[in-house]
């Protein structure tokens, strides 16, 4: 990644769902004087993802909440659609920020791009969990790895911070 700690973060456009609507939004919308946990990963529904990255923050939310964090917001390379489906069924209600990066507008900025097509996935977002306190990354962990979810997982990264 070309992000590190002590890095802004770039003001990229990312859209989410409101009143079923495609929102673009800038991440400083999100970010802005705000303590934010955020969580890449290379896509909604693919199996680490699901088995275990999103449930991980859903089920510890509350310890975030005590550690004082505003928000905590899962970005995908997906449509804010797929985005706010893959929500519903994880039960993340208003626990998660289920926001889609669909250009790659802030997954290429940040430099979490990766090529995944031979997977068939294509361009995709590498996985890592980040600690923004306005707009200022504090704690990065990147994964070396899409398929591995340790380093970045809710319940390792919950004691950086």
């Amino acid at each position: 990644m070309k992000i590190n700690e002590n890095g802004l973060l770039p003001n990229s456009e990312v859209f989410v769902l409101e009143n079923g609507e495609p929102t673009k939004k800038k991440i400083e919308d999100f970010f802005k004087n705000k303590k934010v946990v955020l969580f890449g990963l290379p896509g909604a529904y693919t199996s680490v993802c699901s088995a275990k990255h999103l449930p991980g923050y859903v089920k510890l939310h509350d310890k975030y909440k005590e550690k004082g964090i505003d928000h905590i917001i899962c970005i995908s390379v997906n449509d804010p659609f797929v985005m706010n489906a893959w929500g519903k069924e994880n039960n993340v209600g208003d626990k998660i920020i289920m926001m889609g990066d669909p250009f790659l507008n802030f997954t290429k900025d940040i430099g979490a791009d990766v090529d995944k097509s031979g997977r068939g996935l294509g361009i995709r977002s590498n996985r890592y969990t980040m600690y923004v306190e306005d707009m200022k990354v504090i704690k990065l962990q990147e994964e070396k790895d899409t398929g591995s979810c340790e380093i970045s997982a809710a319940e390792n990264f919950l004691n950086l911070i």
